[in-house]
């Protein structure tokens, strides 16, 4: 038996445009042990999009080698110390071998994609839920990316785009929570996926280059020359930082793209303890360069000097971020996309507030993005809806 299913008990949206259901796949879809099952496979998934989080900004790729190890004495993890959340908790947070501890990201991670599987399974009817299940996945790993490394795998998100316009072919609604009428043709679905994306992309595309032509780059000089260095660490900050007159700056916070560029000039420069000729020094995240010599970061023991200027890169966002909130675009539709811009900037302000992130200092976009998504995903779609048709302007909802 089939029939045209107008609402189903237990999801909160109306999608009597949807395809023909079978009334026994409907029945297995919405029992209590599907959504169980969903949970435990968001959890499993999220454990290898800890591999993905961990190994992709690192040049690692996630299928060698197979197994997981930890991250401290690189000692492979058997089958039973890589249990999603209940490793974490039975081990307290700690490598079963070296007792390092194991931050708790990987526990963040697992529960929270399993949630979001839980969630997407009440939220949407069956083919919808796969794309929001793909969608969900991404999110989430390019969230802690971004926000642990600053950068967005631009791959993931194109293959993802492609992923949710093909998807549209198929589903031509795709994840049109508005319900607009007339999308039930493979063509309404893909112009809808296409312009989605090209509204995400263009708007934060633009952003990019206002930014560059008002704060590409900040310059200080200075009227006698300061002391600078290159240090390892600072404060909890292990990570590389240059010491400008006493004021440390991180590597990820001067280098936010591989085109960025740190440029000295002054006297005094030494590389390795050995004093040079050199005037005008560039600094890239991983080589020096002076006239026509070129160093590795990480050959350097040393590299210090006075400066009379400094040249700090600066830029408004990511090259990532177009491409991310594309993606979006493509999946949610083109209003998403402008309720996300707005949601995710009140998000980024309230988190730089309360976590004291000072003017001018870079805070990940990514993360705030996905958050904005993942809110028109589970109700904020509603409040556009209302709020445009108090306004009269229907066809803007």
């Amino acid at each position: 038996m089939r029939l045209q299913i107008p609402e189903i008990c237990g999801n909160f949206i109306d999608f009597s445009h949807d395809r023909f259901y079978d009334v026994d796949v409907l029945a297995q879809w919405n029992s209590p042990l599907m959504g169980v099952g969903l949970f435990v496979i968001g959890c499993c998934i999220g454990s290898f999009l800890n591999v993905a989080i961990y190994r992709i900004p690192r040049g690692l790729s996630v299928n060698e080698p197979k197994r997981s190890f930890c991250p401290h004495c690189k000692k492979t993890l058997p089958a039973w110390q890589n249990i999603p959340i209940v490793t974490w908790l039975l081990q307290r947070g700690k490598c079963h071998h070296c007792q390092a501890p194991i931050t708790v990201r990987y526990l963040i991670v697992e529960l929270l994609t399993g949630l979001l599987y839980l969630a997407c399974w009440r939220m949407f009817p069956q083919v919808s839920a796969l794309l929001a299940f793909l969608l969900v996945t991404v999110l989430v790993t390019i969230s802690f990316i971004d926000a642990e490394h600053q950068v967005i795998p631009i791959h993931w998100t194109t293959v993802t785009s492609v992923l949710a316009i093909l998807g549209a072919l198929s589903q031509p609604h795709l994840l049109d929570l508005l319900n607009q009428g007339g999308m039930h043709s493979a063509l309404d679905g893909l112009k809808r996926a296409v312009l989605g994306w090209f509204t995400g992309f263009a708007s934060l595309w633009l952003v990019i280059q206002i930014g560059k032509f008002f704060l590409g780059r900040k310059k200080m000089e200075f009227d006698e020359p300061v002391q600078w260095k290159l240090q390892e660490g600072f404060g909890e900050n292990e990570q590389l930082h240059i010491m400008i007159d006493d004021e440390a700056i991180s590597w990820d916070d001067l280098f936010f793209r591989d085109t960025d560029r740190l440029i000295l000039k002054g006297h005094g420069i030494k590389l390795n303890g050995k004093s040079t000729k050199a005037t005008d020094l560039v600094i890239e995240r991983t080589c020096v360069t002076y006239g026509e010599n070129r160093f590795e970061i990480a050959a350097l023991k040393s590299l210090e000097g006075k400066a009379t200027s400094v040249v700090i890169p600066r830029e408004a966002m990511g090259s990532g971020d177009p491409h991310f909130l594309g993606m979006i675009g493509a999946f949610l539709g083109w209003q998403a996309v402008f309720f996300t811009i707005f949601l995710s900037s009140l998000y980024a302000i309230v988190a730089a507030i309360l976590g004291r992130v000072g003017f001018g200092r870079p805070l990940p976009y990514g993360p705030f993005l996905a958050l904005g998504a993942l809110t028109w995903m589970f109700g904020g779609w509603k409040t556009w809806l209302a709020y445009f048709q108090a306004l009269g302007l229907s066809s803007l909802s």
